[in-house]
């Protein structure tokens, strides 16, 4: 007698897969309103270096490759950019960077442990360049003050913007807050440009940086 078909896979048990998570540099953190601690999320006990708005990584991948001495934090709000950072990351085999998908000025207040980079880059931020809308600038009293809570002394905060009234802006800012000093931008951090400086470069328009260090209490 002939058994049924629907007999005989009734009777095999199935199979177990289980699928494995795909890898990825992006750090999801479990709460958002609870300071994490960054060394259960970076790869190796070293200093560490901050991106503000690092876009789609162009200069945090190359950064990161020339110093693997150092652990690296981008942080950009939006996911397609997010996601080509951390394309970017793993095809260059990268141990030593993480990517956060949060909005700038409250990853620094918020997800940055007091005292520990040892410098944080703003590169090209948004100007704002109407007057009615220069409150929306990244670079102002509050942020900065955060920068210098985040900042290890000593730490550097590194900017850089193609407009010349945000150049000034920036410096005002940066230069009215008493824990920070003037500083140099490093020949080998001038030379590792974004993608955005790249164009702007093309067009003959030029790059405004600024360096700062931040004082002891």
């Amino acid at each position: 007698m002939s058994i049924p078909s629907s007999s005989l896979t009734a009777e095999v048990p199935p199979l177990n897969r289980v699928s494995q998570p795909a890898p990825t540099l992006v750090w999801k953190p479990e709460s958002i309103i609870q300071r994490p601690r960054l060394a259960e999320v970076l790869p190796q006990e070293q200093p560490f270096e901050v991106e503000v708005g690092c876009g789609d990584g162009s200069f945090l991948i190359r950064y990161a490759q020339a110093h693997p001495e150092r652990n690296f934090l981008g942080i950009e709000r939006l996911l397609g950019r997010t996601r080509k950072t951390d394309r970017k990351g793993l095809r260059a085999g990268l141990r030593n960077l993480r990517v956060l998908r949060l909005e700038a000025a409250y990853s620094v207040e918020f997800m940055l442990p007091a005292a520990a980079a040892a410098a944080v880059h703003v590169y090209f931020p948004d100007p704002w360049p109407k007057r009615r809308h220069h409150g929306r600038r990244l670079i102002n009293p509050a942020f900065v003050a955060t920068v210098c809570r985040a900042l290890a002394p000593g730490g550097r905060f590194y900017l850089r913007t193609d407009d010349l009234d945000y150049f000034k802006h920036m410096g005002e800012v940066c230069g009215a807050c008493p824990l920070l000093k003037r500083a140099e931008t490093p020949p080998d951090l001038a030379a590792v440009i974004t993608d955005f400086e790249r164009g702007f470069l093309a067009r003959g328009v030029a790059t405004n940086r600024l360096a700062f260090e931040r004082l002891p209490d």
